[in-house]
């Protein structure tokens, strides 16, 4: 598919110096935007470190959890089916709710995606045909081989062999900012604070998710009830270090990428295999038995992402899926098996729902849904309710054949988009209107630049990439000065 031409240095170095001597570029980070920052970094720079905050068996943030990375492209071979291309995806990120405040850097974005696949083949990462089904992603994403734990320990070994240093257990508590300048950063490791010096910064820590006191601020008590994907990790030191010193801060506070999870999930860490795409084949309730949105909207890939908001927004922070036995193998299931009964009013009393409600919301649905014969859930079908509020767009079947299941859904947040401001050069901004000279960001700690409300399926991965490399490349500048 793609050439591998790079070769790397073998040097391999397990050690921090903190001597007076500086580094030429400080990553504070370990998942992607940060190694890919790293070794774009070490391509042009002689000491670049990297600061992972987990151990180094939990290493990579949240994109051990991932699996795919969207990008604009004419064709992959066995590897995608048809063309992706720029004008496209663009809107597609548009659509859902992305680009709107920087257009520039949604359009940058897009750009550059479009070099992503050689960039990461060349740097180690196998890739496997698309999936099929109802995922609906085998033409706009590529899938890498092995999932996302083993991208990051394709990253870290290719690293780590140009050079690159890596140190686990290492949180930054601080920067080193003089005007518009940064030194450094001061970190805890095994043990001890040691202040670091470093010609330049990129900071690739994540956002904020993880805090559940900080997410309080926006969200009150609800946020008790939130589930975080990922890392427990992002807390969001490193970001709220730099907001409390002056850094821009750029989107919504309660903005978020979250999905639907089962509701019986772990608070932190259960990643991909709790998440549940089960909400199109069926009916979603609240808490008090009532639909609350439309099911069918869109395709997974691009309405997926608002489940979590909107879940977030009911009474309890909670939501049900249910569905009946013809849709039971559409989708790919949770962790946990479903909840199941013969009747309506025996899957709400096992849901602890009021059977009652239940069933009349239920009954008034198919009263309402869709031809059975125009159902096709590789299409936007047209199988809709007639009359309905609210309406179900697409994939409208009557819930009628038993035995019938469900599911408990809770918010799943994956990360928070209020961030740091950049420029086009990752150069962190200033509430003085003036950029940081040697200070980066990449990754979802400035995400919030792009995305603003929806998601699309593989985008994280694609923000992390472009961003890193061009952070990584540009900090490395200032080592060569």
């Amino acid at each position: 598919m793609f050439g591998n031409t790079w070769n790397g240095i073998i040097r391999s170095v397990s050690t921090v110096d903190a001597s007076n001597q500086p580094y030429d570029v400080i990553v504070v980070g370990g998942g992607n935007a940060a190694l890919v920052a790293a070794i774009s970094a070490r391509h042009h720079a002689e000491r670049v470190l990297v600061l992972e905050r987990a151990p180094e068996w939990i290493r990579g943030g949240n994109s051990r959890h991932t699996r795919d990375i969207r990008a604009s492209h004419d064709g992959c071979g066995i590897y995608t089916d048809g063309i992706y291309p720029e004008a496209e995806l663009l809107d597609d990120l548009v659509r859902v709710g992305g680009g709107r405040d920087n257009l520039d850097l949604a359009k940058l974005v897009v750009r550059e995606s479009r070099t992503l696949f050689p960039w990461m083949t060349d740097h180690g990462v196998r890739w496997q045909q698309p999936l099929q089904g109802t995922l609906n992603l085998n033409r706009t994403n590529l899938f890498f081989l092995g999932g996302g734990k083993a991208l990051m320990n394709t990253y870290y070994q290719t690293a780590q062999r140009m050079g690159v240093e890596v140190r686990y257990d290492a949180c930054v508590s601080d920067l080193l900012l003089a005007e518009n300048r940064t030194e450094g950063v001061i970190a805890e490791i095994g043990g001890q604070t040691v202040t670091l010096r470093s010609r330049a910064v990129v900071v690739a820590s994540g956002g904020f998710e993880a805090n559940i006191g900080w997410l309080k601020e926006y969200w009150g008590e609800a946020a008790d009830n939130f589930v975080i994907r990922g890392t427990p990790y992002n807390d969001g030191r490193v970001l709220r270090s730099l907001l409390d010193a002056g850094a821009q801060p750029v989107g919504d506070p309660q903005g978020f990428h979250a999905v639907a999870v089962d509701g019986r999930a772990p608070q932190f860490d259960g990643g991909i295999v709790t998440r549940l795409d089960s909400v199109p084949f069926g009916i979603a309730l609240n808490q008090q038995g009532e639909r609350f949105y439309d099911e069918g909207e869109d395709f997974w890939p691009k309405r997926y992402a608002i489940w979590g908001g909107m879940i977030a927004r009911q009474p309890g922070q909670i939501a049900y899926s249910i569905f009946d036995a013809r849709m039971l193998d559409r989708f790919m299931t949770s962790l946990y098996r479903p909840f199941q009964a013969d009747t309506i009013p025996g899957l709400a009393t096992a849901l602890g729902l009021d059977p009652e409600r239940v069933l009349a919301t239920v009954q008034t649905y198919n009263a309402h849904a869709g031809l059975e014969s125009a159902f096709d859930p590789a299409v936007l079908d047209g199988c809709a309710t007639t009359d309905l509020t609210p309406p179900k767009s697409h994939w409208a079947m009557p819930i009628l054949e038993p035995p019938f299941y469900g599911y408990p859904l809770r918010p799943g947040i994956t990360f928070t988009y209020r961030g740091l401001a950049v420029d086009e050069l990752t150069r962190v901004q200033m509430v003085n209107g003036r950029p940081m000279e040697n200070l980066y960001a990449a990754g979802e700690i400035m995400a919030g630049n792009v995305l603003s409300s929806g998601y699309l399926a593989g985008f994280g991965l694609t923000l992390g990439t472009v961003f890193g490399r061009i952070a990584g490349t540009e900090a490395a500048k200032h080592g060569r000065d």
